[in-house]
Parts: structure tokens; sequence; C-alpha cells
């Protein structure tokens, strides 16, 4: 696995990255966030969806609008839009052991959602002995993802050159983010195999990476 590029730890993104999208993980999310947000700002369906979606596209998560925008507070936001019962959605599998286990370096998650939700997803995916550290939408001040200074920080407190890093994750903004402070980027999206692209490295899933 990815026998060219020369790296020694592995940030790697959780929601449709380690897990593939349509399994109904991001879908209650949503609802969730449009819930929130209905309530909060006394809203229609259709319009608490337009402003999840709007406040997603221009700041990286739909938490960062409504801090913004509205003065709201992280953390009630937070719990709420992660109150999922992820665990009836997911389940272990084999394959995913696999490629972990080939990737014999250090490997830490960086996700715009919680700590309390990475930890819920990957036990779910029965991986969680295999990543050192969980870094979080707390980590940089609730800064989300794509943060090319949330990137730098990460490093520094990993103690690492960010040419020694390989960034995988499925959103190209996250990935440009990586690709500008100097670190090795891995895309992973049902399009990878049909779309040009400036990564390193990119497959279809991520349990695709073996055959990189």
């Amino acid at each position: 696995m990815f026998s060219h590029l020369d790296f020694s730890l592995a940030v790697i993104d959780l929601d449709n990255t380690l897990y593939e999208a349509g399994n109904g993980v991001f879908a209650r999310m949503d609802a969730q966030m449009n819930a929130y947000i209905r309530r909060e700002l006394q809203l229609n369906q259709k319009e608490a969806d337009e402003i999840r979606v709007k406040y997603w596209k221009a700041y990286g998560s739909t938490l960062k609008g409504l801090m913004q925008h509205h003065g709201h507070e992280a953390e009630p936001f937070l719990r709420e839009a992660h109150d999922i019962n992820a665990h009836e959605l997911l389940i272990p599998q084999p394959e995913l052991h696999q490629v972990l286990e080939a990737m014999d370096v250090r490997k830490v998650i960086h996700t715009n959602g919680t700590k309390e939700h990475a930890e819920t997803i990957l036990a779910a995916l029965g991986i969680r002995h295999y990543f050192a550290e969980i870094y979080d939408i707390r980590f940089h001040a609730y800064t989300p993802k794509p943060c090319a200074d949330t990137l730098k920080k990460l490093f520094a407190v990993e103690q690492i050159a960010a040419q020694h890093v390989l960034v995988i994750d499925d959103m190209v903004n996250n990935l440009s983010a990586a690709k500008q402070v100097g670190a090795l980027t891995a895309w992973v999206h049902p399009d990878a195999e049909t779309t040009t692209h400036a990564w390193d490295v990119a497959a279809t899933s991520f349990l695709n990476l073996l055959k990189t």
C-alpha cells in the first residue's frame, strides 16, 4: 500500500471516508441539524434545510454559520446533531481491518464532528484500537475543515513535518488545504477512478486503498 509514498502519520477523515456514504449516518445527522435549525431559528423545513446547506458550503460546517450569524453556542448544536444511534447503521467489516493493518504507521482521526461521535462510529466499525488520537471540531476552537492553520496545529502537536503526513479525505477542499501546507494527499470518493485529480493517491473507497 502506497509503496511510492514516504509517510509516517496518516490523518484520516471519519464520515464518508472510513465508511462509504449512503448508509444513513449523514441522513440522520442532516435531519437532526434541520430539527435544531427549524426550532431555534423558527423556520420551516425547507428554510432550515437551505440554511444548513448554505452554511456548510460557505464555512465548512453548519455550526460555524450558526455561531457567526446567530450567536449560537456550539455544544448544544453538536450534541443534537450527533445524537443518531450510529451503531444501528454500521457493522464491523473485516476488509477495513485489513486496510488499517496494512497501513503500518501512526493513525489519527481528523473530523468536523465531535470526539464522542467519532468514538461511536469507530466502536461500531470495530476499529477504535487502530487510532492513536481523535482531533475533533473542538481542537481548533470549533474551526472546521478545510483549514490550513488547523492542519499546521495538528502537525505541531504530533511533532511531525507536513511532508511526512498523508491526509486521507473524501472532500477535495480538505485535501487542497492539506496540499497547501505540504502534506501528501489521498482522495477517497466514488468518482476517483473516472475523474482527473491532483492528489497523490485516489481510490473509490477506503477499502480500495489496498489496491493503490
